[in-house]
């Protein structure tokens, strides 16, 4: 859901910034970003420079990443850890037989809903520190699925190809760096600001 705000901030403040019109890209940018209590305001900055049809678009953006973020996400969090420790696991399969699955399962969605319904709760920053930290492991998990799809003996003629082999560590290689980025670069930014 971040993506989706951020990536139509960016696209409304591109297209200022190519219409040479640079103070209001900044005013877009600064207000949705440091004004947005909840996406609605995101959506609501983008209609005044860009008409109602972006912010409808944005607005149809995020019902979509809620969607597949309610459904996809549990599921395959569910799905991957009882494979990793052995369970049953898998959408065919009934509570007696897959029990660990459906229950990670609905624990998973029951603390989302939790999250989500809590008086008061800024789901943005929620929203904002969970794409941190999936992006933090991302690397971890690429590594991880590279190392297994190299090796012949788990993948058999489905083993990587050097091709492939190159795209995924470059893109592990790009992640760590971004995280790195992202890590130090407050740090270094008030060391240097002090200077």
């Amino acid at each position: 859901m971040t993506a989706v705000i951020i990536i139509a901030i960016i696209a409304v403040a591109g297209f200022l910034v190519y219409r040479n019109n640079k103070a209001k890209a900044s005013a877009l940018a600064q207000q949705a970003l440091d004004d947005a209590n909840e996406a609605k305001d995101a959506a609501v900055a983008l209609k005044p420079l860009a008409g109602a049809i972006a912010s409808q678009i944005f607005a149809f953006g995020l019902f979509i990443a809620a969607i597949f973020s309610a459904t996809i996400l549990p599921l395959a969090t569910a799905y991957y850890v009882c494979e990793a420790f052995g369970f049953e696991a898998g959408i065919d399969k009934d509570w007696q037989t897959a029990p660990q699955f459906y229950s990670l399962f609905t624990l998973i969605i029951g603390i989302a809903v939790v999250i989500i319904l809590w008086p008061g709760a800024p789901l943005i920053t929620i929203t904002l520190w969970s794409q941190i930290l999936n992006g933090m492991l991302l690397p971890v998990v690429l590594i991880c699925m590279m190392i297994m799809t190299g090796r012949k003996s788990v993948m058999g003629d489905y083993v990587n190809k050097p091709i492939q082999k190159v795209i995924g560590w470059g893109t592990s290689v790009v992640l760590i760096a971004l995280t790195g980025v992202m890590l130090l670069g407050p740090v270094v930014a008030k060391i240097i600001g002090r200077s």
